[in-house]
């Protein structure tokens, strides 16, 4: 029986305490930081009261007291549409990317040592090219569709093309990590298409324009396939191996509302490397301007993914439904 009087003694002061946050109308880090704890607290003292004790008063000043909390969080974290946009893209975002990165920096590791891999293999063995193309293909691909393909449209018309597909093929990646293979079966893909490609261009002594043609946009857009690809992983993995704290479901959970952060953020990445692929990858730019403009947004990109979104992971805010993700 639990003993009434000595549970809302010893934690009167932590009540009370809450309360004062509570009606506060500004709040300072610090005392933002302690009212989600208190708020905390009192929710799971409400849920023991709830189960091992009827006294309605106490439990209806307490119930009053957790709304009053939820309420001053919810209130602290307002500010309008604008405020949530500056709030996602400064801390949410490249915090959720930093807490990612060993997956997607591994995925894209292996992916690139692979691709070059199967592209020196193929270069090698012109017989096993034979089987996915004919010579007049190969020849068609050398001379004229590879370099011809970033200019076969108007540029916004390519932009936007490219843009769709791109955020299509990372969807895919991302939703499809749930059942873990269909990832492999993706990146397989993508992977048999670069490499035959890249081995048809080297074979034919054409290996600079393949690179030429292919840095100025394929190091972000790449790269924003390498993300949503690991993060995909990631969501699998989470329900696989959730951890000693946390059901398979709530693990789930937590993972998929990371990965609609990432996949969010990636939507203007992949804009940028469309336009980049559209307007910049096909220009008459010399070579060493080109690659060195796909270069610097690339570099940015990894910046914020991992420089800054180190410094927005520290500044997380807590959770105030305790949905803090464990360490990735």
């Amino acid at each position: 029986m639990m003993d009434l009087d000595a549970y809302v003694t010893e934690r009167g002061g932590e009540w009370h305490r809450l309360e004062v946050l509570a009606n506060r109308r500004t709040l300072g880090p610090a005392d933002a930081d302690e009212l989600v704890l208190l708020y905390q607290r009192a929710a799971t003292h409400l849920s023991v009261l709830r189960s091992r004790n009827p006294d309605p008063v106490l439990l209806a000043d307490l119930s009053r007291l957790v709304l009053a909390g939820r309420s001053a969080l919810h209130r602290g974290r307002g500010g309008g549409f604008w405020r949530a946009v500056a709030d996602f893209a400064a801390y949410r975002l490249p915090g959720a990317l930093y807490r990612t990165r060993r997956w997607w920096l591994t995925t894209g590791v292996l992916l690139v040592a692979c691709a070059a891999a199967l592209i020196r293999y193929l270069g090698a063995h012109p017989e096993v090219i034979a089987l996915f193309a004919g010579d007049a293909e190969v020849q068609r691909v050398v001379s004229r569709d590879f370099v011809g393909y970033y200019s076969r449209f108007r540029a916004e018309n390519f932009a936007l093309q490219v843009w769709t597909n791109n955020a299509l093929l990372t969807a895919q990646c991302l939703a499809s990590g749930v059942l873990v293979l269909p990832v492999f079966y993706l990146l397989a893909q993508n992977l048999l298409n670069t490499g035959l490609v890249g081995a048809m261009m080297t074979g034919a002594g054409a290996g600079d324009t393949f690179l030429i043609y292919l840095a100025p946009h394929g190091l972000l857009e790449l790269t924003c396939l390498f993300v949503g690809a690991g993060v995909g992983l990631r969501l699998g993995w989470a329900w696989i191996a959730p951890g000693p704290l946390r059901t398979r479901r709530r693990s789930l959970v937590a993972w998929v509302r990371e990965g609609m952060v990432v996949a969010a953020g990636l939507v203007p990445a992949l804009a940028v490397a469309g336009v980049l692929e559209a307007f910049v990858t096909p220009s008459a730019l010399p070579a060493a301007l080109r690659i060195g403009i796909g270069a610097l947004a690339w570099l940015g990109f990894l910046a914020y993914a991992l420089a800054w979104g180190r410094i927005a992971d520290r500044r997380r805010p807590a959770d105030p439904d305790g949905a803090d993700l464990p360490a990735a």
